[in-house]
C-alpha cells in the first residue's frame, strides 16, 4: 500500500540499490490466501497485525476475540490491517522495514 510510509522506504530502499522489484498495492490486489500464508507460517498472525493502524481500530478490533483462522480470515478481506511492508525475495520473506535482511540478499 503506497500509503505507508514503511512501503514507501522499502521501495525507495530497492529503488537506490537499482534493484527491481514487482510492487503490489494490497488495496487494488489482495493478497492470495497462498501467499499471505508464507508469512503467517513464517513470522505468526500476531506478527501480521497492525495493531496500531486506523483500520484496526475502525472495525473495533481492540476488544475482538477472533480465532486464529478468524484472524486469518480478517487479514485476507482487510489488507489495511496487514503491518507493511510485505517483502518476499524467492522463499526469504520479511515483515516491517528489515534492512539488514534486505541488504544481506543483495549482498551490500
Amino acid at each position: 500500500m503506497k500509503k505507508s510510509a514503511d512501503t514507501r522506504k522499502a521501495l525507495r530502499f530497492f529503488s537506490e540499490r537499482r534493484v527491481k522489484t514487482h510492487f503490489v498495492d494490497l488495496n487494488e490486489r489482495a493478497a492470495s490466501p497462498g501467499e499471505l500464508k508464507r508469512f503467517v507460517q513464517k513470522f505468526g498472525l500476531d506478527k501480521l497485525i497492525d495493531r496500531e493502524s486506523g483500520r484496526y481500530d475502525e472495525l473495533g478490533l481492540r476488544a475482538a476475540r477472533l480465532s486464529d483462522e478468524g484472524w486469518f480470515n480478517k487479514l485476507c478481506d482487510e489488507p489495511q490491517l496487514l503491518r507493511m511492508p510485505l517483502v518476499r525475495n524467492g522463499n526469504a520473506l520479511t515483515v516491517g522495514l528489515a534492512e539488514q535482511d534486505w541488504k544481506s540478499w543483495i549482498g551490500k
